[in-house]
């Protein structure tokens, strides 16, 4: 009986973690041979990747910026599929065909996206999140192929997230922008906070411009998996995630954070509550997504956070009356978000539960 429940939840959390794979996106690829790196995106979900030394027609030094990371991929490189701004691309069952990159821009912003995908590409999750730590997880730092073959040649020989910030480093170079953002879901939850660590302790030692560490980490409902970890000493993932956000919260650092499926209550998914002690922490409830699909309650955080900065910040409420302040969003200010991290509060959605469209939510205040 109890090897049938771990297969039956096994396949669950399988389920829910598989992006979908609806046809390739701007930020095309080959597949076979190994491309990570940031994709700057303009109006229209179109994008270029930064390469050194050559100008880029969506990056402006100058400006606000975010740079999104997704999470385990497994079996996307066969589709050439990657993730983008466009809802409908992400999940053609639940996406509005909103190009959300557009409100940003809008607004002034420089939006990227960092890919990782072939790497996170393993048909096992905790072997994608291996590579976000260490280059010495079970299967070293291999990479994915079209043809679903893996790869070592031309491999990192660092993890995934210094493999981000070395490139992050490169293509923030003259950056005056008023804040740095880091948006990270479900496994790009941990790569947002190790990179994070990394890059603040880089501004700390002086090889690194304290302007570039970033202002706002967002994790968007993220997932650790249970168990110490050899290669991080025997600790857990959300373990260390903590620590790192304690110490980056010291540094000035915003953490704001949003569940909105059940990924980390089944099977090797780890709760992390003390992560929620930490953050400006808030459920979503998109219950315009079935409450069977738990794949699409689990992108429904990253598609409403990009497509919430297409409206006002959400009214807060208190016993279901507006306090006159605002909720959690992309769209809130970051120094609102930095208030509510360190309150004794959190705060779910309470209007708008039935459409994808974050313009009609309200969220309602309560203690932790």
């Amino acid at each position: 009986m109890k090897k049938i429940r771990h297969v039956w939840v096994s396949l669950i959390l399988l389920f829910v973690m598989l992006p979908w794979f609806p046809a390739p996106a701007a930020a095309a690829y080959d597949g076979q041979t190994l491309d990570t790196g940031i994709y700057w995106f303009g109006s229209g979900n179109v994008s270029q990747k930064f390469i050194a030394g050559q100008s880029n027609s969506y990056f402006n030094a100058s400006k606000p910026t975010v740079i999104y990371i997704h999470g385990w991929q497994n079996g996307t490189t066969a589709s050439l599929f990657r993730e983008t701004f466009n809802p409908k691309r992400n999940d053609p069952t639940n996406g509005p065909d909103v190009n959300t990159v557009d409100y940003w821009v809008a607004k002034g912003w420089n939006v990227g996206i960092f890919y990782w995908n072939q790497l996170a590409d393993e048909s096992e999750v905790k072997d994608a999140e291996a590579k976000i730590w260490s280059t010495s997880g079970t299967q070293g730092m291999r990479w994915r192929k079209k043809d679903g073959t893996y790869s070592t040649s031309g491999a990192p020989t660092v993890s995934a997230a210094q493999l981000f910030v070395n490139t992050y480093k490169q293509a923030m170079q003259g950056f005056t922008g008023s804040e740095v953002r880091l948006a990270g879901h479900s496994l790009g939850s941990q790569m947002v906070t190790n990179s994070a660590k990394l890059i603040s302790d880089q501004v700390d030692s002086g090889t690194m411009s304290s302007n570039l560490r970033p202002k706002r980490v967002a994790l968007l409902d993220p997932f650790w998996s249970k168990d110490g970890k050899s290669y991080l000493g025997g600790s857990w993932t959300g373990e260390v995630c903590r620590q790192y956000v304690t110490q980056l919260k010291t540094k000035g650092v915003v953490f704001e954070q949003y569940k909105s499926s059940a990924i980390t209550d089944v099977g090797i998914g780890d709760s992390n509550s003390g992560m929620l002690q930490l953050t400006a922490f808030a459920e979503l409830k998109p219950w315009y997504v079935s409450a069977l699909d738990q794949a699409g309650k689990h992108g429904a955080a990253r598609d409403w956070y990009f497509y919430s900065m297409g409206s006002a910040a959400p009214a807060e409420t208190k016993n279901g009356v507006s306090t006159g302040l605002t909720g959690p969003s992309a769209a809130t200010a970051t120094t609102r978000i930095q208030t509510m991290m360190n309150s004794s509060n959190r705060w779910y959605q309470n209007a708008g539960q039935n459409t994808a469209n974050p313009a009609d939510d309200k969220f309602e205040v309560t203690t932790r």
